[in-house]
């Protein structure tokens, strides 16, 4: 990746250059051991390099003398993450791999001792050669909105999706799905995997010909359109984007189905008098939060016809990581340092799958059906990740070179937090039985998994 450059920024001299280097040296063998043991390799400011005994996956290359001391203090992931954007350093190579690094760095300063020392070793590191900030899209929030207002969570919802058509399409699949794809051998590509979602999801919810289907947080409606075309329902999309309406709005008409589909920019709260066979929510649970959990599947279950299912895919926290994060700190520090939510997901919240569970069967739903894609997202970030490095440049000139950074480590953090177990994503079939408590589902999931 080409280093970022400010027109008319000139870095200061430092008066003592090989101390700085000598300083970065030590800071990194405190934390990481000697250069030989670590699994990455460092190259400096000078062109000077420190590599381990095994190929390393990756290299970090610190770009001036106070990098350091700009990227571990203080010591969050939001800290870390803006000295990044600010090209303090890079990534070559496995950035997903890369991503452990943050958790490491977070674990070892724990240690108060450690961290002591720490700080008094970066402050002989200059803090005055960095570059200009670069222009961002750092979410501000409206402090005078109650969180998850209808009104903040528009702002929150198109901060994310409204960075562009034209960026999304780059390194979706041609459907332009947003979300955990489905890998049934693992050797799919991106295309394929998205189509075998959009299979297992109309599958798992056995939609029929002349349903009607509504898709809360359709995106670019990728499941609507497929579900239409494939089983012959009716469909509604809604979203609160509109960037994301203008574009499925286009596809449907393509697709010569503007009579089955149509897609709707509103809150799924505004949805009054309606009622459908089949509802579904894909990616879209992460934006609830979890104290508007009861009036989220109070609202599904209310759109939900007697008889009818209601399958609800979306990302949730590990209890035991929450419960962790919660020991060292994280109510003090997580939300207002978190650099996902400063930049990339505002607002968003993610729940354990047991509340998630209970909340929807308070408001009457019945599970029928639970599984865990864990490993599929860890598969569908990293094919994320290598399209859009692929399409660096064309990502820069559409949205700038920043933007291409948040979500370049984004999607690489989110890639190792799968793969750590901290979070995963599920997808949560429920039904709503009628008056008798039939489901009218088969008394086996054969026919999910059936050739």
């Amino acid at each position: 990746m080409a280093q970022q450059q400010v027109v008319g920024w000139e870095p200061p001299r430092i008066a003592s250059e090989r101390s700085a280097l000598g300083v970065a040296r030590s800071i990194l063998e405190e934390l990481f051991g000697p250069p030989g043991q670590r699994g990455f390799a460092v190259r400096y400011w000078d062109g000077s390099e420190e590599r381990p005994a095994q190929p390393a996956a990756w290299t970090l290359v610190l770009r001036r003398p106070g990098a350091l001391r700009r990227m571990l203090w203080p010591p969050t992931d939001l800290t870390l993450g803006e000295a990044y954007l600010r090209d303090d350093f890079d990534i070559e190579g496995d950035i997903v791999a890369a991503a452990g690094l943050a958790d490491h760095l977070l674990t070892r300063l724990r240690s108060p001792r450690l961290a002591t020392r720490l700080l008094v070793e970066l402050r002989h590191l200059p803090q005055d050669d960095a570059p200009p900030p670069a222009p961002t899209r750092r979410f501000e929030q409206p402090w005078w909105l109650p969180r998850h207002a209808r009104r903040r969570d528009a702002q929150a919802v198109r901060h994310h999706y409204d960075v562009g058509n034209d960026f999304y399409a780059l390194w979706l699949d041609r459907r332009m799905v947003y979300s955990c794809a489905y890998f049934p051998t693992g050797a799919e590509d991106i295309d394929a995997a998205q189509e075998a979602k959009l299979e297992l999801i109309c599958r798992k919810l056995r939609l029929q010909p002349g349903e009607r289907l509504l898709d809360i947080g359709c995106g670019w409606g990728g499941l609507i359109i497929y579900a239409a075309e494939r089983y012959g329902v009716e469909a509604l999309g809604i979203t609160l984007s509109h960037q994301q309406a203008a574009l499925a709005r286009e596809r449907i008409a393509q697709a010569g189905l503007e009579g089955r589909c149509r897609v709707e920019v509103c809150d799924y709260r505004e949805l009054r008098g309606l009622r459908f066979d089949k509802v579904v929510s894909v990616g879209m649970f992460e934006h609830v939060g979890a104290a508007k959990q009861p009036i989220y599947f109070a609202k599904a279950y209310e759109l939900t016809r007697p008889g009818g299912l209601f399958l609800n895919h979306g990302i949730v926290t590990r209890r035991w990581w929450r419960s962790e994060a919660e020991r060292v700190g994280w109510r003090v520090l997580g939300p207002h340092t978190s650099f996902v939510q400063r930049y990339v997901f505002p607002d968003g919240e993610l729940v354990p799958i047991g509340e998630a569970v209970q909340v929807a069967e308070a408001a009457g739903f019945e599970a029928r059906d639970l599984e865990n894609l864990r490993e599929h997202y860890v598969l569908t970030l990293r094919h994320w990740v290598r399209r859009l490095e692929q399409h660096h440049d064309t990502a820069a000139r559409l949205v700038g070179e920043t933007t291409y950074r948040i979500w370049r480590l984004y999607m690489a953090g989110s890639a190792h937090a799968f793969q750590s177990g901290r979070i995963a994503v599920t997808q949560l079939l429920l039904s709503r039985p009628d008056a008798t408590g039939r489901t009218h589902l088969p008394l086996t999931r054969a026919d999910i998994y059936a050739a």
